[in-house]
């Protein structure tokens, strides 16, 4: 594959220090959650991950819903990223839920969902490693 954007970002003391992107258009302060014994001051790792899934399966689905001349412009995308033990390390789990506009039949879009999830580059990334549920809301 041939990229065509390159996004980089630096990571400084893991999940209790600061992450920094290269145009400095991210700076903000890591923090454990506190559920995990974190003080939850600051972002953590699956709060990132979540924005970046829920915002690229929103652009898929919009691509998706314009091949199919169907218009979804006002969907919105919820992604929830749950961590947890998994043998000896940790793991993740997703949901997606895809909140469609109500002219939108509940076949078609469930086929657009489907269909933006064989195109969002996360979900081509977390195929067969990460357990991603799709609910349509």
């Amino acid at each position: 594959m041939d990229a065509l954007y390159t996004a980089v970002a630096t990571a400084t003391h893991g999940r209790e220090g600061r992450a920094v992107s290269s145009d400095g258009r991210i700076d903000l302060a890591l923090a454990m959650p506190a559920e995990l014994g974190g003080n939850g001051q600051g972002t953590n790792p699956e709060q990132l991950f979540a924005a970046g899934y829920a915002a690229c399966f929103g652009s898929a689905l919009g691509l998706v819903g314009r091949q199919a001349k169907v218009d979804v412009s006002d969907a919105a995308v919820t992604a929830e990223v749950g961590i947890g033990k998994q043998g000896e390390g940790f793991g993740l789990k997703v949901t997606l839920r895809v909140e469609l506009p109500g002219t939108v039949d509940e076949a078609t879009g469930r086929k657009l969902v489907e269909t933006a999830h064989q195109v969002c580059p996360y979900s081509n990334a977390t195929r067969g490693n990460i357990d991603v549920d799709l609910v349509i809301e």
